[in-house]
């Protein structure tokens, strides 16, 4: 794996690749890749595999120690899950990148993206990012400050610090969407 850390998720793992990228990190995902070619392109771009199946933990790349893996337990909640991989992997929070696409978000002035920006937003808000991969506008609303507090329950998760909930702390509404 490179310095910056970078992840292939298998099809049962679409949602902790969102998350992933919420978090900071670039996170793939192709519900329909068969196991074999996730395998060969985790090794090529030199990702690290998360995976639920253990069928794949015995193909040779991986039990050899050619791809980096880790099994993520089923039955944990996306946040639960999110909190697994920050824990074994020593991961931190950082900037968030598209939860679309996995591009990385770039800051913008709101004359760059006006038209792309409802009314009370405008009035609301002052920082806005476009993503570089499908240009998505992204703003420090009220849903970015839910996801900001989905992800620090995450990191509670993976510091031990709060029990499992089912991957929602209280008084939040969704674990889905990314814009404000």
């Amino acid at each position: 794996m490179t310095d910056e850390p970078a992840f292939f998720c298998d099809a049962m793992l679409g949602g902790l690749a969102r998350w992933l990228r919420a978090a900071g990190y670039s996170a793939r995902f192709d519900v329909h890749v068969r196991d074999g070619e996730l395998v060969r392109r985790a090794l090529e771009e030199h990702r690290c595999l998360l995976t639920s199946d253990s069928g794949i933990m015995e193909r040779y790349a991986i039990s050899g120690g050619l791809v980096r893996c880790l099994f993520v337990p089923r039955g944990l909640s996306t946040m639960q899950q999110l909190g697994h991989v920050m824990t074994a992997l020593g991961l931190e929070l950082r900037d968030s990148r598209c939860m679309d696409c996995d591009g990385a978000l770039q800051e913008v002035e709101l004359t760059q993206v006006e038209g792309q920006v409802p009314a009370k937003v405008k009035e609301a808000c002052s920082q806005f990012f476009r993503c570089e991969g499908c240009g998505k506008v992204y703003w420090r609303g009220t849903h970015w400050q839910s996801i900001q507090r989905l992800l620090a329950h995450a990191r509670r998760l993976a510091a031990g610090a709060e029990a499992p909930t089912g991957g929602q702390p209280s008084g939040s509404s969704s674990e889905e969407g990314a814009r404000g």
